[in-house]
C-alpha cells in the first residue's frame, strides 16, 4: 500500500456508508410514500403520527400487498377481533351449527302441578331473546304444566368461568355491552326501557319494556331544550335491589329513545322475567329460583334450538355485538365444561392447520372488548385473504357491514366510491380505531383492507380511515 493511494480510499468508504444508509432507510421512506397523500393529510389533521398506525392493502388475487406499513406491529384491534371468532366459528361449527336450551323435570305431573323441580339447562346459546324465551315457556303450558310446586333450578355448567366483574373495563357495569358469557344467557341479561320527551308538559317519561314481576322504577329525570348529542351521557343510573332510579336531565330534541341496561344478577334477572311471563301464561311457581345442575333422572319437556350460527354471526358482525360473539368464543372450546383457555387453544390450532402464521396474536374473550387482546394487520389480512377462499367465505362476508347501507357502517362513506362496495368490520375502544374488511373498486377488483390505529388521538382517525377507504374503492 502507498501513501498515493490512501486519499483514494476515503470517497469510496464513504460512497459504502451511504449505499448501505440508503438500503436500510429508503424501504422504510418509501413505504410511507406509498400511503395515498389524502390519508397522510388526514393523519397530520388528526396528529396521529405514522408510527400508530398498522396499514395492508392487498388484493385478494395477489401474492403481495399494494401498500404496507407497520404491518407486522401488534396492535389492539378492538372489535376487528370478531373476524377471527367468527370465521373460526363458521369453519370449526358449521354455519347450521346451533344451541339448544332445554326445559327438564324430576316430579310426576298430573292436573297441570308439578310435583317437583323445573330444570333450564342451556348450552351458551347467543341469542335466547325475550321471544324465544317465552316460546319455551310456552311449551311447558301446551304439554301441561301449570303449577311448578319445586324450583326452577338453573343448570349453567356448559361453561365453566370465572366471575366476572361488569365493572371491571370502563367502570360501567350496568350497560349491555359488559354482560360476561353464561350458559344460560336469556335476553342477553338486559332490560329496554323507553325514554319520552313531552314538549306541551315538560316532562320526560320511563317505560319498561320487558316483563319484570316487581320492578320499581324512580325517574327524576328532567326535561330539557338543550341539543340531544350524547343524551346517554346526561343522566345517571342507581340500581338498588329491583329498584332503578334515573337522574339527570333528557333533552327532548332526542326525540324518544331506548335504554338498555344490565342491571341485575344473572339469576335476578332470570327470576323476574320467569316469574312475570309464567304469571302471563297463567302460570304459578311456588318455589325459589336456584343455581344447580341437571341430575340424570329427569324428563325433557321442551327444547328450544336457537337461530343458526350463520345467521348469529351477521347480528355480531353488523352490530358488533359484544355479548354474543363472547358466547360464539367460548363455544369453540373442544370439550365441555367450555373454559376461555379451551377456546383460545382451539383457535391456535386452526390457525396452524390453516398455515396462518401469527405469532403477535393474543386471544383474551374473543370479541375485542379487552386491553389485553392484540394482533397486526398483516395478521388480520392473512386471515382475510385465507377466509376468501374458504367455503364459508359467503357467510363471513355477508355478515359484515355494507358501508352507506347498514349495520355500523350505515352512516358512514354513504356518498362515495365505497357506498355499498365496502364489506367492513369496525372497531372502536377509548384510544383504539380500527377497520378491516373487503373493498370492490371501480374496475370490480376486490381488495383486502386492515387500517389499525393505537393512539391517544385514536378517536380523530376515521377521516384518515375513509379516505383510504375511498382512494381503494375509486382505483
Amino acid at each position: 500500500m502507498t501513501p498515493l493511494s490512501l486519499p483514494k480510499k476515503k470517497p469510496q468508504i464513504k460512497f459504502l456508508l451511504l449505499y448501505f444508509w440508503l438500503i436500510l432507510v429508503l424501504p422504510f421512506a418509501s413505504l410511507a410514500a406509498e400511503l395515498p397523500t389524502s390519508v397522510i393529510n388526514a393523519l397530520k389533521e388528526a396528529g396521529i403520527p405514522l408510527r400508530s398506525i398498522s396499514l395492508v392493502v392487498q388484493g385478494v388475487d395477489s401474492p403481495q400487498p399494494l401498500i404496507q406499513h407497520n404491518a407486522q406491529q401488534a396492535m389492539n384491534p378492538a372489535s376487528t377481533m370478531k373476524l377471527v371468532t367468527t370465521y373460526a366459528a363458521l369453519e370449526l361449527l358449521s354455519p347450521a351449527y346451533t344451541w339448544k336450551t332445554a326445559a327438564l323435570t324430576d316430579g310426576l305431573l298430573a292436573n297441570g302441578i308439578l310435583e317437583g323441580n323445573l330444570y333450564l339447562r342451556g348450552s351458551g346459546d347467543p341469542r335466547l331473546a325475550l321471544e324465544q324465551f317465552w316460546l319455551l315457556l310456552r311449551q311447558l303450558r301446551t304439554r301441561g304444566i301449570r303449577d311448578i310446586r319445586g324450583d326452577l333450578i338453573l343448570d349453567r355448567s356448559a361453561f365453566s368461568l370465572p366471575s366476572h366483574d361488569p365493572a371491571e373495563f370502563d367502570n360501567e357495569p350496568y350497560r349491555p355491552y359488559n354482560v360476561g358469557p353464561d350458559a344460560l344467557l336469556i335476553n342477553l341479561k338486559s332490560l329496554r326501557l323507553s325514554l319520552h320527551a313531552d314538549p306541551a308538559q315538560k316532562t320526560v317519561s320511563v317505560l319498561s319494556e320487558t316483563p319484570s314481576t316487581d320492578l320499581r322504577l324512580v325517574n327524576h329525570l328532567k326535561y330539557s331544550d338543550e341539543s340531544c348529542g350524547d343524551w346517554r351521557e346526561k343522566f345517571n343510573v342507581k340500581v338498588i335491589d329491583n329498584t332503578i332510579e334515573l337522574l339527570g336531565t333528557f333533552p327532548a330534541l332526542c326525540g324518544d329513545q331506548v335504554l338498555h341496561l344490565s342491571p341485575w344478577t344473572a339469576n335476578f334477572q332470570v327470576e323476574q322475567l320467569f316469574r312475570s311471563l309464567w304469571q302471563e301464561l297463567s302460570g304459578n311457581l311456588r318455589g325459589k329460583v336456584r343455581d344447580g345442575l341437571t341430575p340424570a333422572n329427569v324428563e325433557t319437556v321442551a327444547l328450544h334450538k336457537s337461530p343458526t350460527l350463520g345467521e348469529i354471526v351477521r347480528e355480531i358482525n353488523k352490530y358488533s355485538n359484544n355479548v354474543m360473539a363472547r358466547q360464539v368464543f367460548l363455544t369453540l372450546a373442544a370439550e365441555r365444561p367450555a373454559t376461555q383457555e379451551g377456546s383460545v387453544q382451539r383457535i391456535k390450532a386452526w390457525l396452524s392447520e390453516k398455515k396462518i402464521i401469527l405469532p403477535e396474536l393474543v386471544l383474551d374473550n374473543g370479541a375485542g372488548l379487552s386491553r389485553n387482546e392484540r394482533i397486526s394487520a398483516e395478521g388480520l389480512s392473512q386471515l382475510l385473504l385465507a377466509a376468501w377462499k374458504s367455503p364459508v367465505m359467503p357467510e363471513l362476508m355477508s355478515s359484515l357491514p355494507l358501508a352507506g347501507i347498514d349495520g355500523t357502517l350505515r352512516k358512514r362513506l354513504g356518498n362515495t366510491a365505497a357506498s355499498g362496495r365496502a364489506h367492513l368490520k369496525t372497531g372502536y375502544l377509548e384510544g383504539v380505531r380500527a377497520i378491516a374488511g373487503y373493498v370492490l373498486d371501480s374496475n370490480d377488483k376486490r381488495w383486502v383492507v386492515v387500517f389499525l390505529i393505537n393512539d391517544p388521538k385514536s378517536h380523530l382517525g376515521k377521516p384518515a380511515m375513509d379516505a383510504l377507504l375511498r382512494w381503494v374503492a375509486e382505483r
